[in-house]
């Protein structure tokens, strides 16, 4: 089984992987490390890239990012699409303790505060520049899909896989 958790940022993405991983009993990635190096330095494309590839040839994983390459080459793809405003809110609020240091799941030395307008700017601009692009790619009659709109609906979709898998 190989399942693209995907969505907004401070949409509940990685903590939607850990739980159905460790109810699944599959190994989950985090793209953040592959898209990030320290210092906020972005991997460039063809290296993030062929790292992509690497966690894709994989047997089975659950892979939470975005990414068209992961998209392409999941069974299922489950897309965390909360409004706005509750990603725009869970955002701010998961970076603020990390202002002055690297959250957990970020290559070291990835302080908030070095990107927070341009962070924000991706959360408000998500909907309308990468939802699209995901929405299409789920179009495919390749595999399964699932649109979360809720933490409600969340908990429904994540309880159905972990009982019907």
């Amino acid at each position: 089984m190989k399942i693209h958790v995907t969505g907004n940022s401070g949409s509940g993405k990685t903590t939607f992987a850990k739980e159905l991983g460790a109810g699944l009993n599959v190994p989950v990635f985090g793209l953040d490390k592959i898209v990030w190096q320290p210092g906020w330095q972005k991997t460039p494309p063809d290296q993030r890239a062929q790292l992509e590839r690497e966690l894709i040839e994989k047997p089975a994983w659950i892979i939470e990012g975005v990414s068209a390459q992961v998209r392409q080459a999941a069974d299922m793809i489950v897309l965390l699409d909360l409004p706005r405003p509750i990603a725009y809110v869970r955002a701010l609020k998961r970076n603020l303790p990390y202002l002055f240091k690297s959250r957990p799941e970020l290559p070291e030395n990835c302080p908030e505060h070095k990107l927070v307008l341009q962070h924000l700017k991706l959360v408000w601009r998500f909907h309308s520049q990468t939802r699209p692009n995901i929405l299409r790619d789920m179009g495919s009659p390749r595999g399964q899909h699932h649109i979360v709109r809720s933490t409600a609906d969340g908990n429904r979709v994540k309880a159905a896989l972990l009982g019907g898998l």
